[in-house]
């Protein structure tokens, strides 16, 4: 069912590219006839295929991002594109351009800053069965550690207002980038809104670009990353935690026998002991200081993203609308 959305909105079509050949022009294309006045940006990120020639022949705008990695490239395209409203794809057609109205539909109606299309039917593919497990370990330590306001926290397909994208710091570098915008809008309170959309697989001939175990720890180890800086109290407070622990397993013998004997026999264990528990008041001392710092910061973002203006429009029909294009500027350096 097709949707139209009401409103003077400059709509802008975002699809980072690796490596796409086989499926861009068709993404294009359908992107244009599910939403015709928006504007359509293709970031090639070094493919080493004909991507950027059949996206730019599609009717796409064409940018070269020489940083390897998806992170990189988001980051490129927030930073370079103006508009109200952006949706964000990928390439490879697993995602339907046919639903972005209804992603832009829930961003508007909901008034919300982020509307994320979570994946249904995500494992159905038997190519995919190897993620399954770790997208329900991410998503379940997710809301353990940053809170319930996300069910798929990798979903690629996300409608965003100018006001997210321009607050956006946008630091990792690769796959790990969804996971980074969701703490973003965590940590700010930030309205985010859900719909569960369908996930296609991929065309015979497009290989996924995400490795198990490499993009998975690197997704593992922004999760630290977040929470040291996000929550450095409760990283460092493990931290210290589990160096009192070890430094009290060694430290009881010796004590036991300095009570029995008034002498301290094992002087090395004595001396491990007590810097383990030095270095574990250290590391509470550090979190107690670095979560002043954290609050601070995320007081200042929040200031910033409040300063930017937010989406005006609180509803949508179904009914034929023109849409205003947002500028197509394009830049001056690294086109494709």
């Amino acid at each position: 069912m097709r949707h139209d959305i009401s409103g003077d909105f400059s709509i802008a079509v975002l699809l980072p590219c690796f490596n796409e050949e086989g499926t861009i022009a068709d993404v294009v294309h359908r992107f244009r006839q599910a939403l015709p006045a928006a504007s359509i940006y293709v970031y090639d990120n070094n493919s080493s295929d004909l991507t950027a020639l059949r996206a730019r022949a599609a009717g796409a705008i064409v940018v070269r991002e020489r940083r390897q990695g998806k992170g990189h490239v988001v980051r490129r395209m927030f930073a370079d594109i103006d508009a109200d409203i952006y949706i964000m794809a990928d390439g490879d057609g697993t995602y339907a351009p046919e639903d972005a109205p209804q992603l832009i539909n829930t961003l508007i109606t909901e008034q919300a800053d982020m509307a994320v299309g979570t994946r249904r039917g995500v494992t159905a593919d038997a190519g995919r069965a190897g993620h399954a497990f770790g997208n329900r370990l991410f998503n379940a330590l997710y809301k353990r550690l940053f809170g319930k306001d996300f069910t798929d926290i990798f979903s690629g397909y996300r409608a965003f207002t100018r006001r997210f994208v321009k607050s956006f710091p946008a630091v990792s570098g690769g796959f790990e980038i969804e996971t980074e915008m969701s703490v973003h809008a965590s940590q700010l309170t930030i309205p985010v809104s859900e719909i569960a959309l369908d996930y296609g697989r991929r065309m015979e001939g497009s290989a996924s670009k995400l490795s198990t175990y490499r993009d998975g720890a690197r997704i593992l180890w922004m999760f630290a990353m977040l929470m040291k800086e996000t929550q450095p109290l409760r990283f460092f407070g493990i931290i210290a935690a589990v160096l009192l622990v070890i430094s009290g397993f060694f430290m009881a013998p010796v004590l036991v026998d300095y009570v029995e004997t008034g002498l301290v026999p094992r002087m090395p264990t004595w001396m491990l002991a007590v810097t383990l528990f030095l270095l574990s008041m250290l590391m509470g001392v550090t979190g107690l200081i670095l979560d002043s710092v954290s609050r601070g910061r995320a007081e200042q973002k929040r200031i910033f993203y409040l300063s930017l203006a937010a989406l005006q429009g609180s509803r949508a029909i179904e009914a034929p609308v023109s849409y205003r294009s947002p500028p197509r500027n394009r830049p001056n350096n690294n086109a494709a």
